[in-house]
């Protein structure tokens, strides 16, 4: 257990670094090329970008170890420390200084997170038993809120911006969550079952669209409008997907339902308090790096 949690904090760490040192390039990016393949392309030739991920790689080597030492009820909520880590260290680079305002925001989104996914504790399920038009519903009403938040962004500029955006890219990988699961249940089965099952394409195309939306996300904003909101929808997107699709079972009960719902409230509360924070939009303005 004492290895699960040191390798959590450790991906935490890791995740945290890999998002500043990504939003850093990204953010000198000009702002047409936002939701556009150029983005990426010109990210990937970018060493600074291409060190973020780099050490994205190393913090889910952390993650896979402590999964293996510890459950992903464990596991899961200590990586959100990473927004605790993240925050911080954006506005150090920066040469800023977070007041309560930011402090209790950051820490408001990172606990609630943790308060929900620890009441929830999502167990079981079986990915093989989800149906056709299981799947049909969930990639339609992915395409439908990544439609309305990338609406939402063009009406929108800065923090804001950014969040929108990064809502998108949250419901985008928090899909990829359950095509991920979907392909190593027939992985089990041996790579021919994997290799002619649609889930694993559509895991490739999940994958990318993600990619391009989180780096867009970075590009747009300020980091503590953007990592906020992908680290809280993500994994509550991945839940939702496992109840409903998969038949994963969670805590449902007067004291859980009760603390899940205050955990959701103080993450909401606490990405309003960030995205209207007159410091966050100040990073927005020092977002680039030299170049």
């Amino acid at each position: 257990m004492a290895i699960a949690v040191l390798a959590s904090l450790a991906a935490a760490v890791c995740f945290a670094v890999a998002g500043v040192l990504q939003q850093w390039a990204a953010a000198a990016r000009p702002d047409e090329e936002a939701l556009s393949p150029r983005l990426l392309g010109r990210l990937v030739r970018d060493p600074l970008w291409l060190c973020g991920i780099g050490v994205a790689v190393v913090a889910y080597g952390f993650q896979s170890l402590a999964l293996a030492f510890g459950p992903l009820s464990l596991v899961q909520p200590l990586i959100v420390a990473e927004l605790v880590f993240a925050v911080p260290l954006s506005a150090r680079v920066h040469r800023m200084r977070l007041g309560r305002r930011e402090w209790l925001g950051t820490l408001a989104v990172a606990g609630g997170l943790a308060l929900a996914l620890v009441s929830a504790r999502p167990h079981g399920g079986r990915p093989e038993s989800a149906s056709a038009l299981s799947w049909l519903l969930v990639l339609g009403a992915t395409a439908a809120l990544v439609a309305v938040a990338l609406s939402a962004a063009r009406f929108l500029s800065g923090p804001g911006r950014a969040s929108a955006t990064a809502l998108a890219a949250g419901v985008v990988m928090g899909t990829q969550s359950a095509l991920l699961a979907a392909t190593v249940e027939r992985l089990r089965h041996g790579p021919g079952a994997a290799f002619t099952a649609w889930q694993t394409y559509a895991l490739v195309v999940a994958s990318v669209g993600g990619l391009l939306l989180i780096q867009s996300a970075f590009q747009q904003g300020p980091l503590a409008a953007s990592v906020t909101v992908m680290d809280a929808t993500e994994p509550v997107v991945a839940v939702v997907l496992g109840t409903s699709v998969f038949g994963e079972l969670i805590h449902t009960g007067p004291p859980a339902g009760a603390v899940a719902v205050a955990g959701l409230a103080l993450v909401a509360a606490g990405i309003v308090s960030l995205d209207t924070s007159p410091v966050i939009a100040a990073l927005h303005g020092r977002g680039s790096g030299p170049r």
